[in-house]
């Protein structure tokens, strides 16, 4: 049987589309007048002032652009104007005229079936009318309902549209009779409804513009539900490779103050960790992944986990870091990626650690009577990622019997001072810490007041990743 070929024709709203349309009503009575207008390519009459010229006697609308911008909505261009798309078996099925705001014949395009139908299914379709044809008397109960209760059979056409155009507006053209199939349609899935016996011009425009705004609206609802169960799914993934410090049996006091540089994220590139092993060391460690997306916060979370298992394996110092130098470079995305890292391990005691530093910046100590000052640098080694054979020294260093240590990433320095270029800077950052500590702070409240004063430093947000870890021995 060869297949019908699908035909598209224009059609004109009458001057009853409502209050709204006023102005465009009265271009139509006067345009759509037999021989008013301009003839198309096509061989479709359009008016006069759709062709650029006013018709005589009336005032050309005021601000045209603005009632096309209002039209455009999300599917094509402007000067393309309203298109419908009529599925139907009949292709004489009447359709009232209509016109659009601007005073352009709306396209009406019609299907015989789906496969006509995805042909002239394009980008610029607004709006899909599916005509229903009207059900057969008798046993309609039974095919319009399934085992289920719901809508059965003679709404599979409707599903079939459905599945064909997900982002289109469906509207669902019926019989009065078949009230209860024009609702269970909406609940398949269709905008809107109408009665054949009730349809003219003025109702079909109203119901056309309800079925995209509210298709939209769907649309936009389903895209942000989405948008918040992925960023819940996100928060609780990151919230959960976010490190649990494992003290028990220490006399240690922990505290730690972590800020991602991105937005909305709760994981950045910086990383840290505390451990104590069988042997009553406590192992701290805190590192910077170079860059600030989620690869380098995915390979910050690699980095530390790799630390917990080789520190829980007995590994410490330069033999530690060489192995997670070789854990980076299997793992970052190129061959520039590098990661900063500074390692303690606190004696048992709690009165020596051993430091390690890989391009990072050294720890801040505060002896119980004295004033905080940052350990010695000049003993630490390049970066991890950087040297293939590099070595990194363990430097011993006094803690006495009361102290704070303070390992922190180079976000906390980074930040400006004022409008000008310069940087917080170590130092500063020293001094900032220091008058804290003498207004009394302590664990995580003198955390959040140094970052919060460094931001306000500043003056606004930090951009970078920011990671405070504070170990108290008293």
């Amino acid at each position: 049987m060869p297949v019908p070929v699908p035909h598209q024709r224009a059609v004109v709203l009458p001057h009853q589309a409502g209050p709204a349309d006023d102005a465009c009503a009265q271009t139509a009575r006067v345009a759509g007048a037999p021989g008013a207008g301009d003839v198309t390519a096509q061989g479709t009459s359009v008016p006069a002032h759709a062709a650029g010229q006013a018709p005589q006697g009336l005032k050309e609308p005021e601000q045209p652009h603005l009632v096309e911008q209002r039209l455009s909505a999300d599917h094509g261009s402007t000067h393309q104007g309203l298109t419908l798309l009529l599925i139907g078996e009949d292709p004489n099925s009447h359709v009232p005229e209509m016109w659009d705001w601007a005073g352009r014949k709306v396209r009406l395009r019609t299907a015989r079936n789906l496969t006509e139908a995805e042909r002239l299914l394009t980008d610029d379709v607004h709006c899909i009318l599916l005509d229903l044809p009207p059900a057969e008397p008798g046993g309609r109960a039974e095919r319009d309902t399934g085992h289920d209760g719901t809508p059965g059979d003679e709404l599979g056409m409707l599903r079939d549209v459905l599945r064909l155009a997900p982002s289109h507006a469906v509207l669902v053209l019926t019989y009065e009779t078949d009230a209860q199939r024009a609702a269970d349609a909406v609940r398949v899935g269709a905008q809107d409804y109408l009665f054949r016996d009730e349809l003219d011009g003025a109702v079909l425009s109203r119901a056309v513009r309800y079925a995209v705004e509210r298709k939209r609206a769907d649309l936009a609802q389903r895209q942000l539900t989405e948008s918040r169960m992925l960023a819940q799914e996100n928060a609780r993934l990151e919230r959960g490779l976010l490190p649990t410090p494992l003290l028990d049996g220490s006399d240690l006091r922990f505290a730690a103050c972590y800020r991602p540089g991105r937005s909305r994220a709760l994981l950045g590139g910086d990383f840290y960790d505390t451990v104590r092993t069988p042997d009553g060391t406590v192992h701290a460690m805190i590192g910077d992944v170079c860059g600030h997306g989620p690869d380098e916060a995915a390979l910050g979370v690699e980095l530390r986990i790799a630390w917990r298992a080789l520190t829980f394996a007995g590994l410490s110092g330069d033999e530690l870091l060489a192995t997670l130098q070789k854990v980076l470079e299997h793992e970052r995305a190129d061959d520039e990626i590098f990661a900063t890292l500074c390692t303690v391990d606190i004696s048992a005691d709690g009165r020596r650690a051993g430091l390690c530093l890989a391009g990072h910046p050294a720890p801040l100590l505060a002896r119980a009577g004295e004033q905080p000052q940052l350990l010695p640098y000049e003993f630490g080694g390049p970066a991890l990622g950087l040297l293939p054979n590099a070595r990194w020294p363990r430097r011993q260093v006094e803690l006495g019997g009361s102290w704070s240590l303070m390992m922190y990433t180079d976000g906390l320095i980074e930040g400006r001072i004022g409008d000008g270029n310069q940087r917080l800077g170590q130092d500063g950052m020293a001094e900032l810490v220091s008058r804290q500590m003498a207004a009394g702070l302590q664990g995580e409240e003198l955390l959040d007041a140094s970052v919060r004063e460094v931001r306000d430093l500043n003056g606004g947000e930090l951009t970078d990743d920011v990671a405070v870890l504070l170990l108290d021995r008293r």
